[in-house]
């Protein structure tokens, strides 16, 4: 069962501006990487279904980070079906993310009350997440679709639309600047976050300052 609302999720999304990203077989790196990020300030976690016996590692991080960081909304993303939300929502995840936009899906997160990110690329595609009850929409792949100018353009005719860009995202001022101007909710970040040569060393400072350094840039941004 989820610990966070689904309004908890949306409002944590907004407050810190930034959404890790991040998978790997591995449970006590990942361990390591999501209190390397709350120790930069994340408050929300995704964690994406990618690989085998993927619910497996979530199941024993969900538990793990109750104690170790007790404010940390963890969610999972790369969620393409209604079996596999189901899944998830049994083993505890707070938000379920997808690259797409599917009815059963949100018909099962809505039942429990748990927040629903479905992927978009068009403005049908967002209306049809909002009438499906999605709060905060995401973007996918966020550069390939239109990137900032893509969000200031819905922020247009849909100025109340919560958008989070996914894809083509990173921790660096000059990119973070046209996504915060162009008004999104959030952004998600993942590998631009997590470089591979900073996982092999398990360089778990490097992260934390860059989770605290992108926040605080989000935060400046948005003043």
């Amino acid at each position: 069962m989820a610990r966070f609302s689904r309004i908890d999720v949306a409002i944590a999304m907004k407050e810190t501006g930034m959404v890790p990203v991040f998978y790997n077989k591995d449970i006590e790196l990942c361990k390591g990487v999501i209190e390397a990020c709350y120790k930069g300030g994340v408050r929300v976690f995704e964690f994406t279904n990618r690989g085998d016996f993927a619910h497996e590692v979530f199941a024993e991080l969900v538990k793990w980070s109750e104690k170790a960081c007790p404010e940390m909304i963890m969610g999972v993303g790369s969620v393409i079906d209604g079996p596999t939300t189901a899944l998830y929502l049994q083993l505890g995840s707070n938000f379920i993310v997808s690259p797409i936009v599917d009815e059963e899906m949100a018909k099962m997160c809505n039942k429990r009350k748990v927040a629903w990110s479905p992927g978009c690329g068009s403005v049908t595609e967002i209306v049809k997440a909002h009438e499906l009850g999605s709060e905060v929409v995401k973007i996918f792949p966020g550069s390939q679709v239109g990137g900032p100018a893509f969000v200031k353009a819905v922020k247009g005719p849909f100025p109340y639309a919560s958008i989070m860009p996914t894809g083509g995202v990173s921790p660096d001022e000059a990119n973070l600047k046209g996504w915060i101007e162009a008004g999104v909710h959030c952004v998600g970040m993942g590998s631009q976050l997590f470089p591979k040569e900073v996982l092999a060393n398990k360089d778990f400072d490097y992260i934390t300052n860059k989770c605290a350094e992108a926040i605080s840039i989000i935060k400046k941004l948005r003043e």
